[in-house]
């Protein structure tokens, strides 16, 4: 199974990462089937990855075709130069707008680093089924537009304003990430990366790379009214 290429020059690469899979091998991770190695078998070449994605988030994810563009993407990402843009499917009807300005300490305890995170409501639906104390559910898809770049950030964000995304394990809703198994089919996290915008590493020209969400998302959000509502 090859991964679709969004955009290829002699500098970098864009592809879609799929749910489910690392960006590199991990310590203490089994993990051998990763976007590196597999992009570096499709084409032939080594690949340096600049950015990550979770495991279990989708989209655009770039990677460097030499050491010195990654460096330079690297530090652009560091610096806060690069716009990134998701979508995501969280429990009950989020703010209209909000912007989230809430640190976030690292996996290790100690370090705590200041997080951004603009949002947007794009839907908001209601189903007739008691999946929490209430007789009917609420859910809300959103756009994220993440201004740094912290581990887990839009989980823990989406969190902290008391709509988590739907199929987080770790931060979300057991019941509800349940009721989307067993209704929908789908063991997935709800979150996609659909944009990302940057001055091209060598050029300079402004390069806009987007994707649509993986069909898997696009099937539930259509089955339940979701989508394609204001995605757009």
């Amino acid at each position: 199974m090859t991964l679709t290429v969004l955009h290829r020059d002699v500098h970098l690469v864009a592809v879609e990462k799929p749910s489910g899979m690392l960006v590199h091998r991990m310590p203490g991770c089994s993990d051998r089937d990763v976007v590196v190695q597999r992009l570096r078998d499709q084409l032939g070449q080594w690949v340096y990855p600049v950015h990550r994605l979770d495991r279990g988030t989708s989209g655009v994810l770039v990677l460097a075709l030499d050491p010195a563009v990654a460096a330079t993407l690297s530090a652009a990402f560091r610096a806060k130069q690069v716009a990134k843009r998701y979508l995501a499917l969280v429990r009950g009807w989020a703010p209209e707008a909000a912007h989230i300005d809430a640190p976030i300490r690292e996996p290790d305890g100690d370090t705590i680093h200041p997080a951004v995170t603009d949002l947007r409501r794009l839907s908001a639906i209601e189903l007739p089924f008691a999946v929490g104390r209430y007789a009917s559910a609420r859910y809300s898809l959103v756009e994220l537009r993440p201004h740094t770049g912290r581990t887990h950030q839009l989980r823990l964000h989406l969190a902290h304003l008391r709509h988590p995304i739907v199929g987080d394990v770790r931060h979300g809703d057991g019941r509800q990430n349940r009721f989307f198994r067993e209704h929908h089919q789908i063991r997935r996290l709800m979150l996609c990366a659909t944009a990302i915008a940057f001055a091209h590493p060598v050029t300079g020209e402004r390069l806009e790379i987007e994707a649509e969400p993986a069909l898997d998302l696009q099937e539930v959000w259509r089955a339940i009214g979701a989508w394609p509502v204001g995605a757009q």
